[in-house]
């Protein structure tokens, strides 16, 4: 039986490598979701406040759906949908071909979405936030309804939303755990694997949970760092 030690050691007889190539993707997965998910967000919200009923109707659908679904089940419905719409295409034009969804992709669009319900309320908040005189100020200086947006605005709304917005990364960063049940990777997976494999499942998935909180905590100073940067750059 293999000690401890050996079974965390990196190389061939050890598996913290492989978890430790798990965290990769968690992190990288979760980087390239968020901005997907922050700017999908950030134009459902304009939606919802829009003065175009279809528009308000169509983002509070969305929000709607997206939010009321368990994430599973939307990660389910992307990897499987996708694949079944892809091989439908495909057959049109080449009826013996077939193509598998990339696991990575299909985490990516289905946490996105998820990210983006959630981070389109956030948006909604900050927008109310912001008094209606700081648009018709900008408009009386000759800015147009873009310029003000990105000027006068945006600015405000990065500092409201940002600690909605640190609140959602986490919950993000968390939620990549899923994408183990359609065969991505990442740390719960690897750690399963070790966990199977060695019938050690207290130890690695105990080093799953040192991994996890250790993302936690990079990601706490991370975030403190961006808001004081951001206070700093604020207008007293």
């Amino acid at each position: 039986m293999q000690s401890t030690w050996t079974l965390l050691s990196w190389g061939p007889e050890g598996w913290l490598d492989d978890i430790a190539y798990g965290a990769f993707i968690t992190v990288s997965l979760a980087l390239a979701t968020l901005p997907l998910g922050l700017l999908v967000g950030f134009f459902v919200a304009l939606a919802k406040q829009s003065s175009e009923p279809t528009l308000r109707l169509a983002g509070n659908i969305y929000t709607t759906i997206f939010r009321g679904l368990p994430e599973l089940l939307t990660l389910f419905l992307v990897y499987f949908g996708a694949q079944i719409g892809f091989q439908s295409l495909i057959k049109l034009f080449r009826p013996d071909a077939a193509m598998d969804v990339n696991s990575f992709i299909a985490g990516m669009v289905a946490l996105g979405v998820v990210l983006s319900s959630y981070a389109s309320e956030v948006f909604l908040s900050a927008f109310r936030a912001i008094p209606h005189g700081q648009y018709e100020g900008g408009y009386s200086i000759g800015l147009s309804k873009g310029q003000t947006m990105r000027l006068v605005v945006l600015p405000q709304l990065i500092r409201i939303a940002l600690p909605g917005l640190a609140n959602l990364w986490l919950v993000l960063l968390l939620n990549t755990a899923l994408v183990s049940a359609i065969g991505l990777s990442d740390i719960l997976r690897q750690a399963g694997i070790a966990a199977r494999v060695t019938r050690e499942p207290f130890l690695f998935f105990g080093v799953a949970v040192l991994f996890y909180l250790a993302l936690a905590v990079l990601s706490s100073y991370g975030i403190r760092a961006i808001e004081r940067a951001v206070d700093e750059r604020s207008p007293r």
